[in-house]
């Protein structure tokens, strides 16, 4: 079992790229919705300088301390102002309100799980490393736990979010299984549930597709934290305090929230609703967004081999009007 993780050394993925689809300018006000420890607010900060504000927001404490360090070690003459605040994306009004900005000029979505949450066994994210089936992003303040999953949704329910969620063809048996493992006694433990998913998967389908649990745990993560739902609220909710010509910029990881971004810019940016016979719009429904990436921008092979974890990444941007 890997010591526990409590140091970021989170490598942060497309930081070029988005930092040039941003286009911060020193007296911008900047959020970072996904601090983690800081690694493109570290960059975002000095582009901002110190008439700028930059505004970082996370639900794990470890990733608040380590940004909170990182970004203090900044020369005092150079560095923004830099307000940290704990919380979800998906209450950003809330979180906005308490930090009295007027409005924001960037927001930076990194979605997903940090590769310290990942690497550090007590969390219960990993199926290389056993640890206990937790998986909360904010244990603090969750209750539900991918344990309490596990052990008490139903066949039905099990399947349905395995395969919604990862999109895991053997979403059914995989539940079967886990349901009747159950019977004999508790699941707890990722290396439990790990090998319950490999004795569901038959031999051959193993072979190919690498880890047979990965896509398992991802809907167990994604189900725990209602990462979906929140994703959808803190894109909603950005779009509205963007100034006029701000940017908002999402780094996806797999096909359903690169499709909750895709879809939410596209209904920003094409809000008309009159029949598409009408020679002019008469609804006055006028566009918000600019969608500046009409296709995602994706890591260059350098990058994914310096980091593999950036291979499934998707960045898209989209401009306020």
């Amino acid at each position: 079992m890997s010591i526990l993780t409590t140091e970021y050394r989170h490598i942060p993925v497309l930081l070029s790229e988005c930092l040039e689809q941003l286009a911060l300018k020193t007296h911008h006000t900047f959020v970072d919705a996904t601090l983690g420890g800081a690694g493109h607010s570290l960059k975002a900060a000095e582009l901002l300088g110190p008439e700028g504000t930059l505004i970082g927001i996370d639900q794990d404490q470890v990733a608040l301390d380590a940004a909170r360090a990182r970004l203090g070690a900044l020369p005092a003459e150079s560095r923004p102002n830099v307000e940290l605040l704990r919380g979800n994306f998906g209450a950003l009004d809330k979180l906005l309100l308490q930090a009295e900005v007027p409005g924001v000029d960037g927001f930076l979505f990194d979605i997903g799980v940090s590769s310290v949450q990942i690497d550090t066994p007590s969390r219960g994210f990993s199926f290389k490393e056993n640890g206990p089936l937790d998986m909360r992003m904010d244990p603090g303040n969750q209750t539900l736990t991918a344990a309490e999953i596990i052990n008490t949704y139903n066949a039905a329910d099990l399947a349905r979010i395995i395969r919604i969620y990862s999109d895991e063809k053997w979403a059914s048996r995989i539940a079967d299984f886990v349901c009747e493992a159950r019977k004999k006694a508790p699941i707890e433990t990722s290396e439990q549930l790990v090998e319950i998913i490999k004795q569901a998967i038959p031999a051959s389908a193993r072979r190919a597709g690498g880890h047979p649990a990965k896509r398992t745990f991802q809907a167990l993560r994604i189900e725990v934290n209602g990462e979906l739902d929140a994703l959808k609220l803190g894109l909603e909710a950005a779009i509205r305090w963007l100034n006029p010509g701000g940017r908002v910029a999402v780094i996806s990881y797999h096909s359903l929230e690169d499709r909750i971004v895709k879809d939410t810019f596209a209904a920003f940016a094409n809000r008309c609703t009159c029949p598409p016979d009408l020679p002019v719009c008469v609804c006055g429904k006028q566009p918000i967004l600019n969608v500046v990436t009409r296709r995602p921008i994706l890591p260059t092979k350098e990058e994914v081999d310096a980091n593999p974890r950036a291979r499934s990444a998707k960045l898209r941007v989209a401009q306020r009007l």
